[in-house]
């Protein structure tokens, strides 16, 4: 008998259907909860703590935030208060995490299976609080090694759907090989993911640059080219014709090719000054291309130490930061963030990295005109390195990492097809090779270095400028009794910090100035009342009240000649009593 079997396929692990809080603050220490547990749905305030550098401007300390606490607190309170939604909800252009996946280290005194588990959770939990974040065409790019990366791309199949995966790209993070392991682990991985059609996505990310055109021999007026060979793949007859140089070399097409063109075109591009001959006029045609006219490359799956850098690279950029100190034992390199955020956004966009770490992600969009949000659980590791760090990138002071741009050019025109960096390859390997190989002619030798000569350009790209917030994530107003479920308030819930709380918990914008009502939200406005809500309190509330406005009354306990009096005087005004009335869902199992 045939079966239509039913479900979907799907991810599994204990605690699935459960939420994490912290257990401790500053530590990757967790509990499972259930999910309408308050500690879970809470949300905290986002306290400032300082600023730095400029307030004001597109890179300013009004546009870029470092948070300080648990990740998860921050992402919910930044979509849900007011100010932040307001400010940030569908504005993320790129998320960039790099979290902390090494989980035997990280979740030290879990067995296995819940070590796994509580990871999966706190990633699941934060991938669906980034969403109110994310813009309609954002990109996700989650950086692992071969510990969860194959159980982190079934997770963001499930929240993402599998069609969003855009690619899997592998990073060579280290060049020498360990001899201790049964083999050398020398890559990670980034999943990339987006919040649109893979397509869609793909119309709107950049290309990688081709290279920096910065020749301009025959000084042409347009600025500065490269050159790209005048031919084409394949026989075609109307394209099969002689090209005399300016020196008088006649130059046919090379074997299997044919010219870029017919005729009339090649006529057109050389009247029009686009047609290069090298060797001092002598060489086969090129057509010139201008860097704000040559099509940028499509990234490939495979980035290599040479393209984007290495652990090490990292480390040495971190020394030179803070001598003496070795605060992480993978940093990423500054290159391999400038590749993630130039594919995915534009000067302008914001930025997100939740797992801040050493703060590379931030300092990278910083230099890279981006906006940018950071969130860093460990209050040391963010005093002690992030905030240092971000103050030397906005006061110029930072002088590695992507400050400054090195790329290889060519001292003269090099050989068709050869790149700067190929040639300085070559010329590695002739030197090995003559070392081993006598009476090879001195003449070809200085021939083929001439034809091969290349020299290292640097520019400087970044000078300081801007600034950023530092904040820290406020306290927990509540606590739960685990064995009857019963939410009481904390003792951090007093005066303007409870009612600050309340209003990001209900989605109301604080109205500080206000003697009697510390929100509102359209027609409503809210009174926190750190104390009993009586008659007097409510004859208060209801004076203060505009027309066709209501009032909703937040108090730690309420009379019932209150609930009552307040509906006569101001019908649809309501009394909540907190916690209970805020969470009225909230259990624990």
């Amino acid at each position: 008998m045939k079966r239509s079997p039913k479900g979907r396929l799907e991810l599994t692990w204990m605690g699935k259907e459960s939420a994490l809080i912290p257990v401790e603050e500053g530590k990757y220490d967790y509990a499972w909860v259930d999910p309408d547990d308050p500690r879970a749905r809470e949300i905290k305030s986002i306290e400032v703590l300082e600023t730095v550098g400029e307030f004001d401007g597109p890179a300013g300390a009004n546009q870029n935030l470092l948070i300080i606490g648990d990740s998860g607190d921050a992402l919910r309170s930044l979509a849900t208060i007011p100010e932040c939604h307001d400010k940030y909800a569908g504005q993320v252009k790129l998320v960039y995490i790099d979290p902390p996946f090494n989980t035997k280290q990280t979740f030290e005194h879990y067995a296995d299976q819940l070590e796994h588990s509580i990871w999966l959770t706190m990633m699941r939990d934060r991938i669906r609080d980034i969403k109110p974040l994310l813009a309609s065409d954002a990109s996700v790019w989650v950086h692992l090694d071969d510990a969860e990366v194959h159980r982190m791309r079934v997770l963001l199949d499930e929240e993402f759907g599998a069609e969003r995966c855009a690619t899997q790209v592998v990073w060579q993070k280290r060049t020498t090989r360990e001899n201790r392991s049964a083999f050398s682990d020398n890559h990670d991985h980034l999943l990339v993911y987006t919040n649109c059609p893979v397509t869609e996505w793909r119309e709107s990310r950049n290309r990688l640059p081709r290279g920096k055109a910065s020749k301009n021999p025959d000084n042409d007026p347009r600025g500065p080219w490269d050159s790209v060979p005048f031919t084409a793949q394949g026989f075609r007859a109307n394209q099969m014709y002689a090209i005399t140089t300016p020196t008088g070399v006649v130059h046919l097409p090379p074997p299997n090719r044919c010219w870029g063109a017919v005729e009339s075109e090649y006529e057109r591009l050389l009247a029009d000054g686009l047609i290069y001959f090298p060797k001092s006029g002598s060489g086969k045609p090129r057509v010139k291309q201008y860097l704000s006219d040559a099509p940028g490359l499509v990234p490939q799956t495979i980035w290599t130490s040479g393209e984007v850098g290495e652990n090490d690279e990292a480390k040495r950029e971190i020394q030179a930061l803070f001598p003496g100190h070795i605060p992480f034992d993978t940093p990423k390199p500054e290159r391999l963030l400038s590749r993630v955020i130039h594919i995915g956004s534009n000067p302008g966009d914001l930025v997100l990295d939740f797992f801040a770490g050493s703060g590379t992600t931030a300092a990278v969009a910083h230099k890279m005109g981006r906006r940018w949000i950071a969130t860093e659980l460990q209050d040391t590791t963010a005093n002690q390195f992030i905030v240092p760090r971000l103050t030397m990138v906005v006061n110029g002071a930072d002088q590695g990492g992507v400050t400054t741009l090195t790329e290889r050019a060519a001292v003269d025109d090099l050989p068709e097809n050869l790149t700067p960096e190929e040639a300085q390859k070559f010329n590695t390997y002739l030197g090995r090779v003559l070392k081993a190989v006598e009476g090879v002619d001195t003449a070809t030798i200085k021939v083929l270095r001439e034809a091969t000569r290349t020299r290292d350009e640097k520019t400087v790209q970044w000078h300081g400028g801007g600034g950023f917030t530092v904040a820290k994530m406020g306290p927990s107003m509540y606590e739960v009794d685990d064995e009857d479920g019963e939410v009481y308030l904390s003792d951090q819930a007093t005066n303007g910090a409870w009612s600050k709380a309340v209003a990001g918990q209900l989605k109301f914008t604080l109205t500080p100035d206000h003697p009697v009502f510390c929100g509102a939200r359209r027609r409503q406005r809210l009174a926190v009342i750190d104390g009993v809500v009586d008659e007097t309190v409510v004859r208060t509330v209801v004076e203060n009240l505009a027309h066709n406005e209501r009032a909703l009354i937040v108090g730690k306990g309420v009379i019932p000649q209150a609930d009552a009096l307040l509906r006569s005087l101001s019908p649809g005004s309501r009394i909540k009593k907190a916690p209970g009335d805020i969470f009225p869902k909230a259990t624990v199992n």
